[in-house]
C-alpha cells in the first residue's frame, strides 16, 4: 500500500493547489471533494489507498490556519502569504503528516516526500526550503514534544 502513496500525495497536493487557486480566484463553484473526486478517478487503478489521500486533503483544508500558525515562525523571513503556493501546499501537508499521521508514516519518509514533492513541482530552490522548514519543524514540535514528555518522567 505505501507504494502508492507518492502518486496520492501527488493527487493531494494538486487537489489542494487547484482548491486554494480557484477559492483566491473567487470561484463560487469550487467544490474540494468533487476536484478531490476527479483526480482520484484519473489514478484509480494506481491508488489503492484512497482514504490516505482524501485525509491529507481534508486534513489540510481543516487546519489550514493552524498549520499556517506554526509555519510562520519556522520561515521568519517569509510571511506565509509570500511563500509559493506550490511551496506553502507542500509546507502545509509535510507538517499535517508530522503532527496527525505520525502512527502510520514517519518523519523521514514525510519530509523526503515533501522534498521530493518540492522537487518535482517547485521551484530550483523549493527542495532546501521545503527539507528546512519541515526539519526545523519536526525538531522543535515532534521532538520538543518528546523531550518535554521525557522530562518529565
Amino acid at each position: 500500500m505505501a507504494s502508492n502513496r507518492h502518486l496520492g500525495r501527488i493527487v493531494a497536493l494538486q487537489s489542494l493547489y487547484e482548491f486554494e487557486f480557484r477559492t483566491q480566484s473567487e470561484d463560487k463553484s469550487v467544490d474540494i471533494d468533487e476536484i478531490l473526486g476527479r483526480n482520484l478517478e484519473r489514478y484509480e487503478s494506481a491508488i489503492d489507498d484512497k482514504d490516505f489521500v482524501s485525509r491529507i486533503t481534508h486534513g489540510v483544508l481543516e487546519l489550514m490556519g493552524d498549520l499556517d500558525a506554526q509555519i510562520q515562525p519556522i520561515a521568519p523571513d517569509w510571511p506565509i502569504e509570500q511563500i509559493a503556493r506550490i511551496d506553502r501546499t507542500i509546507l502545509r501537508m509535510g507538517l499535517y503528516e508530522l503532527l496527525h499521521l505520525a502512527d502510520i508514516v514517519p518523519p523521514k519518509v514525510v519530509i523526503n516526500e515533501a522534498v521530493e514533492l518540492a522537487k518535482a513541482f517547485g521551484s530550483d530552490n523549493s527542495s532546501k526550503f521545503v527539507n528546512g522548514v519541515l526539519g526545523t519543524a519536526y525538531r522543535n514540535l515532534i521532538e520538543g514534544k518528546s523531550d518535554d514528555a521525557e522530562s518529565k518522567v
